[in-house]
């Protein structure tokens, strides 16, 4: 198995958490995502993981946040907040996602943090069987409405 290292984001890693992110969230727009992304890393709020293949290739990353607003079926303020994950295709199923969660379950432990949080689309099967098999439980399902009022 190829070797794998873990670096916290800086400044310099913008161009690769990115390029992942763009294959992560598919249904934003390019510059949509530069500008949250430019206000997620800026945060001390956020932890920002990403992961590297022996060539130096980045091949994965994780952004944790400290959410203080409400959290469902969250015991305490703050709770930790998995915000995304993304693994390279080639790369899944070595672990490096798993590595991600406990980095990110230890960060949130030392901000004092006791839970952490989740989420994906009801319809995102991989994303909710991969919640399932890190140890994270479904709390609800919700359906979201809007109307237009004129």
């Amino acid at each position: 198995m190829e070797r794998i290292s873990y670096i916290e984001f800086e400044d310099k890693e913008f161009e690769p958490l990115l390029q992942m992110s763009l294959k992560l969230w598919t249904d934003y727009e390019k510059e949509e995502l530069i500008s949250q992304l430019k206000q997620t890393t800026q945060q001390k709020k956020n932890k920002i993981y990403l992961a590297k293949a022996a060539d130096g290739k980045r091949i994965g990353f994780s952004i944790f946040s400290l959410r203080t607003d409400y959290v469902e079926g969250a015991d305490q303020s703050p709770t930790g907040y998995l915000e995304g994950i993304f693994v390279e295709p080639d790369h899944r199923g070595d672990g490096i996602a798993r590595e991600f969660i406990k980095m990110g379950e230890s960060w949130c432990k030392a901000h004092g943090c006791t839970q952490m949080g989740s989420d994906t689309w009801l319809t995102h099967k991989e994303s909710r069987a991969f919640h399932k098999k890190v140890g994270f439980w479904e709390e609800e399902e919700i359906v979201h409405f809007l109307k237009d009022i004129t």
